[in-house]
């Protein structure tokens, strides 16, 4: 039985030809976030027929069941990535859409210190950054 067959049935998820080939493109792929049409891309270069519809309802089973995350980034820009075990945080350029992660130990404190200071207990978060990446910088200029 192969990882992905296993992490789908752990999901709860019935194994099925165009789960395991998204579920492998998503694991696989260099670049940790992905649209529904960077999957469906994918699997047409890998000469698998599924479709565009098929990879979108994928997408949101495998969101439901927790194995991966959806991120709304301004603009309309929804990306898909593996669930993380370890938190981080997002910046994203404004012009060609580039999603790079991160983890700042003096910014997870001070938005603990904040939410002490006003009463609140902290159970979930994200942020996302936005900007203009350093080649697009350099393209702009």
């Amino acid at each position: 039985m192969t990882t992905e067959n296993q992490e789908l049935r752990d999901a709860g998820l019935k194994v099925t030809l165009p789960r395991v080939k998204i579920l492998q493109i998503l694991e696989g792929s260099a670049t940790k976030h992905l649209s529904a049409e960077d999957v469906y891309k994918a699997l047409i270069m890998a000469n698998e027929d599924v479709g565009l519809a098929t990879v979108y309802r994928v997408l949101t089973q495998f969101e439901s069941a927790g194995l991966v995350m959806r991120h709304h980034f301004e603009g309309g820009h929804s990306v898909f990535e593996m669930t993380a075990v370890d938190h981080h945080d997002h910046i994203v350029c404004n012009h060609c859409g580039l999603v790079e992660e991160f983890f700042d130990e003096l910014i997870e404190n001070q938005q603990e210190l904040v939410a002490a200071k006003l009463g609140f207990k902290i159970t979930d978060h994200s942020m996302y950054l936005y900007g203009i990446c350093k080649n697009c910088q350099q393209e702009l200029d």
